[in-house]
């Protein structure tokens, strides 16, 4: 493999802490800017008291961040905003942690490795999709998938990968005709599951999980309660050992996806999720005072707004009632046996009344294909509870970031997405 752009020994100046966080905790919520974490809490609202309640996210909530990437463009893919949260360098939108010339850059998670950290990821997501890829593999296009995860095999540092733990999706990947990972990660020592009942088979690192052929079901569609959650907690439990501390990344892969689908009800279930999981990590710090955790958002997906339509109101309880995704009330729809029977479907996942010209633009939608009939279910959603989204892709907004524990004052104020990564190698370099 080409030589790293930077040598993992000399990422940054000296660090600024005399006693780092000995772990890192660091939490991305993929397309999640500040009208997600907003709008989540109001969807959390107590409607029984008369303020409005504190998330989670409002109570670790210290500064702000830019997103731009190293492009002709302010809008950053999440290949390229990963890049910049794993390296503390921007590159083109599309790079897995290279440059322009396609030169990798080195991420915090194999210098964490040469200095004897064990690092662990967690994704929604299939585990070798955009954001965990910037961590652990270097490639010019975010779309190579089997060549980013055979690199998760086979870039090694003190002879083992880069991850001592893996969970999320991604099955189809590590499994092929052309090369099974999975067994290939076993003899390395690995301990596997591809079930969420057997996910206490994992006692200890290195472990993988891989619990759908590719993501995991969007939440609102998942028989698995608190997906993110539980994995948070087992990859904790996992690093914990870890003699020099760990370095783990937690992604809320589909917040992004349903941003781009313009899925309010999806978005606040995935936040909601995250959430969950960011709960886990505090009470993590809370008994482990030695350890920082860090959460923001890669960038902005969809433009959202908490009110829509010149109408000065929002309304999370048309969200709330949303049982299903778009694409799932796209795919029953198509499915439903006749024109009535697809109608009431409808008011059984949605609980909103449409009028005679709504209903009849659903039905000639469901004569057509399910990518049609999703936009609509997703506006008609979108319509009665004034949300209103600016595009199907992402934005430049800047992005919140979040942070708790040891020197979590590190992260107050406004800063570029590099400086966090920047940061939080400067604690890794503090190795002892």
């Amino acid at each position: 493999m080409r030589r790293l752009l930077l040598s993992l020994s000399v990422l940054l100046a000296p660090a600024v802490a005399l006693a780092a966080p000995k772990n890192i905790i660091y939490m991305i919520g993929d397309g999640m800017g500040p009208a997600y974490l907003a709008g989540y809490r109001y969807f959390s609202d107590d409607k029984a008291t008369a303020e409005v309640e504190n998330t989670i996210f409002d109570e670790l909530w210290l500064g702000m961040a830019s997103t731009y990437p190293d492009d002709d463009t302010y809008v950053t893919d999440s290949a390229a905003g990963a890049t910049a949260l794993a390296t503390g360098f921007k590159s083109y939108n599309g790079a897995i942690s290279v440059n322009r010339q396609h030169i990798p850059i080195g991420t915090m998670m194999q210098l964490a490795k040469k200095l004897g950290k064990a690092n662990g990821i967690v994704a929604s997501s299939q585990v070798n999709h955009a954001t965990p890829a910037s961590f652990l593999a270097h490639n010019k296009s975010r779309r190579n998938y089997n060549e980013i995860a055979d690199m998760y095999l086979d870039y090694r540092i003190n002879n083992m990968p880069v991850a001592d733990v893996i969970l999320g999706g991604g099955t189809q990947y590590f499994i092929r005709d052309d090369r099974n990972l999975v067994n290939e990660f076993k003899q390395l020592g690995f301990q596997y599951t591809d079930s969420w009942q057997q996910l206490n088979t994992l006692t200890k690192a290195p472990a993988m999980a891989l619990l759908a052929e590719s993501a995991l079901p969007a939440v609102l569609n998942s028989e698995q309660d608190n997906q993110l959650a539980t994995l948070t907690e087992k990859a904790l439990q996992l690093l914990t050992p870890a003699e020099k501390g760990f370095v783990l990344m937690v992604e809320g892969s589909q917040i992004d996806w349903c941003g781009h689908d313009n899925d309010i009800a999806c978005a606040m279930a995935e936040m909601h999720d995250f959430a969950k999981a960011i709960a886990v990590a505090k009470a993590y710090v809370d008994k482990h005072p030695d350890t920082i955790l860090v959460i923001t958002a890669d960038h902005e997906t969809g433009g959202m707004s908490l009110g829509a339509a010149g109408e000065y109101q929002w309304l999370p309880d048309v969200v709330r009632k949303v049982s299903a995704t778009g694409r799932s009330i796209a795919e029953q729809l198509k499915k439903a046996d006749s024109d009535n029977a697809a109608v009431a479907l409808w008011a059984k996942l949605t609980s909103i009344s449409l009028t005679a010209e709504e209903q009849q633009a659903l039905l000639a939608a469901r004569q057509q294909d399910e990518t049609t009939l999703r936009k609509l279910s997703n506006q008609l959603v979108a319509k009665y509870s004034y949300t209103g989204w600016t595009s199907g892709g992402h934005t430049a907004a800047d992005v919140a970031v979040l942070a708790y524990g040891k020197d979590a004052k590190d992260f107050v104020g406004f800063q570029d997405n590099t400086q966090i990564a920047k940061k939080l190698i400067q604690y890794i370099q503090q190795t002892k």
